[in-house]
């Protein structure tokens, strides 16, 4: 009788959702849902005064105590929206968790300017009804030398589209080598099966010839697949036809060759360290009849997946019923269309991130290293310029290796996990790594304009 008196009492003391809502004076957060937090709030602190045998029965204690949380709450929440941008400084310049490719500032303004009303099927000079992308198609296929186009959702809803329409209830021949798994358990045998697809393998993990392609060709056959081993590369004693021997083989039996390239490149990156990495437009020219690649790797654009190739071919993939159900909105057209007119215009490695980023010579990441330790007037805090290398990321170019500089962080009373978790928890947050218990910035994918925020950041410390 004692303890349930003991308990009523705390429980009265606990705040009500008026005087928590009224002691949190928090701007951009709608009524209803500050309602919702105050009452998860008081409810996790009842739950946890009952189990308790110390009951803590002062109301202002209880009213801090629930505040507290409440800005806790709110402030997390901010933290994890997608609408907060964060800094990357962790040298990856395709970092899936971040969001993998950030967009050219014309890339941004058409994306706000399609967010209205915008001419997504309309052709103006005709006055009547147009094609969703047409422009984007078109410079789809004068950039890689292909007689169409089509854009999807991502690569993956790509390869399925491409293999649903041209291939399914019959068999694809494909080597052991290239039956990939790349990030988010995306697996080339599942997405075969997926599409009604046989799978025929051929050769061995690595070594596949042209006439292990040649023996496996029968009347269900209906293609021969390539898929480029993006985030991975089998080295040693190896063996594989090139991609002009396999479209000899497919024309001469009268069946389409068809290349999922993965990140796929419209422009050649090996100058800057990035080598393997298919190049589309030679793709094509070396007898094609149907590439994919994304939109948000090393083309720098937004996630999409992109076809390019024969006129026929593209043309029957965009009549089947599941392009309908994969096809991209108006904000990826308008960011797709943005970047790929830097390529036409031959602005690219200029106005394009990604680009620019991994065209970023040592010796000025060195230089802006250093003129950023020179700025930075914390005694406690000791900073030193490294070197050090970037990755590519996003499963593109496993085996580039980007020279880079980075910013060394040790702290006379703070640990490297505290100094990560303090940058990761700033506003706005910066993403950083550890090695050798120090926190490491690198300077290829933290742009000149976020240094000011860095160096701010690194203040607090």
């Amino acid at each position: 009788m004692e303890e349930n008196s003991k308990a009523k009492s705390v429980l009265r003391a606990l705040p009500s959702v008026d005087a928590l809502r009224r002691a949190c004076q928090v701007e951009g957060i709608g009524a209803n849902r500050l309602t919702k937090l105050a009452r998860d709030i008081i409810s996790e602190l009842r739950n946890e005064l009952l189990a308790r045998d110390d009951h803590p029965a002062d109301k202002e204690f209880l009213l801090a105590e629930a505040a507290t949380r409440l800005h806790e709450r709110i402030a997390h929440e901010r933290r994890s929206s997608l609408q907060r941008g964060v800094i990357n400084a962790t040298g990856v310049v395709l970092h899936t968790n971040l969001g993998r490719a950030p967009l050219s500032a014309k890339a941004i303004e058409a994306v706000g300017s399609a967010a209205r009303y915008c001419a997504l099927e309309f052709d103006l000079e005709a006055g009547a009804r147009g094609r969703r992308g047409a422009r984007v198609e078109k410079l789809l296929a004068e950039l890689t030398g292909a007689e169409a186009a089509l854009v999807v959702n991502n690569c993956a809803a790509a390869t399925l589209l491409v293999l649903t329409a041209l291939a399914r209830g019959g068999e694809a021949i494909i080597s052991r080598g290239e039956l990939v798994e790349i990030g988010g358990d995306f697996r080339i045998p599942d997405v075969m099966a997926q599409s009604g697809v046989t799978m025929i393998e051929v050769g061995t993990t690595n070594r596949t010839r042209l006439s292990d392609y040649e023996r496996a060709i029968n009347e269900r056959t209906r293609l021969i697949l390539r898929v480029h081993q993006s985030n991975y590369r089998i080295i040693g004693f190896t063996q594989t036809p090139t991609l002009d021997e396999l479209a000899t083989l497919a024309h001469a039996r009268a069946l389409p060759l068809y290349e999922d390239a993965g990140s796929g490149a419209l422009v050649d990156l090996s100058p800057h360290g990035i080598k393997g990495e298919p190049i589309i437009g030679e793709s094509i020219a070396s007898g094609a009849d149907v590439v994919s690649f994304s939109g948000d790797k090393l083309l720098g654009a937004s996630q999409a997946g992109i076809i390019v190739g024969r006129r026929e071919l593209i043309g029957i993939i965009g009549k089947h019923p599941l392009y309908r159900a994969l096809r991209v909105d108006k904000l990826t057209f308008a960011a797709l269309e943005a970047t790929l007119e830097a390529y036409a215009h031959d602005a690219h490695f200029n106005e394009i991130p990604t680009l620019r980023m991994i065209a970023m010579r040592s010796e000025t990441l060195k230089r802006r290293a250093r003129s950023l330790a020179e700025r930075i007037a914390r005694s406690e805090l000791h900073v030193e310029v490294i070197p050090g290398q970037s990755a590519v990321g996003g499963g593109a170019a496993p085996t580039a290796h980007l020279p880079t500089a980075l910013l060394a962080l040790r702290h006379e009373r703070l640990s490297a996990t505290e100094i990560e978790r303090r940058l990761r928890l700033n506003d706005p947050p910066i993403i950083a790594r550890i090695a050798d218990d120090r926190v490491l910035l690198d300077l290829r994918t933290i742009a000149p304009e976020e240094e000011n925020a860095v160096l701010a950041a690194l203040e607090k410390l």
